[in-house]
């Protein structure tokens, strides 16, 4: 329970510090190491976002932030792509630290009621704790402020 409480701490830290607005808050279904769900949480930055997700699977707590570009691709419906960092704990007797760098790709679908839905892949090159390379489709659905 106090690694939660501590990764949502940094999740409202990451936000914080990037000086930035909370767009949409909501979940990731299949997101993070390939299975799971996570907390996903989008910070405006002008045109572009800061996306911080909380992934909870088995033993494996995972705390991604990625930097979006994003774009429209035609009324509703628009594109992301960007880059970041993940940090992991592991619990059980494979205990530790995992640390890793992702990137994400999606398409989202923002319709006229305040609900985003999107689709993304995000493979993620663990270097420490989970190390190989991971790849993971998610589909998400936030609330838009």
């Amino acid at each position: 329970m106090k690694k939660v409480i501590l990764a949502l701490a940094a999740i409202i830290t990451l936000g914080t510090a990037a000086n930035a607005q909370i767009s949409t808050l909501g979940v990731r279904f299949g997101g993070g190491w390939g299975w799971g769900g996570e907390l996903s949480a989008q910070w405006g930055m002008g045109g572009n976002r800061l996306e911080t997700d909380l992934g909870i699977a088995g033993n494996y707590l995972n705390l991604t932030g990625i930097y979006q570009w994003t774009g429209n691709i035609t009324g509703p419906f628009g594109w992301y792509a960007g880059v970041g960092a993940s940090l992991g704990f592991i619990t059980g007797n494979d205990g530790g630290l995992g640390l890793g760098v992702a990137a994400q790709v999606g398409l989202e679908f923002n319709p006229s009621f305040p609900l985003q839905f999107t689709l993304d892949f995000r493979p993620e090159f663990g270097l420490v704790g989970h190390s190989g390379f991971n790849p993971g489709w998610a589909l998400g659905i936030r609330y838009r402020f």
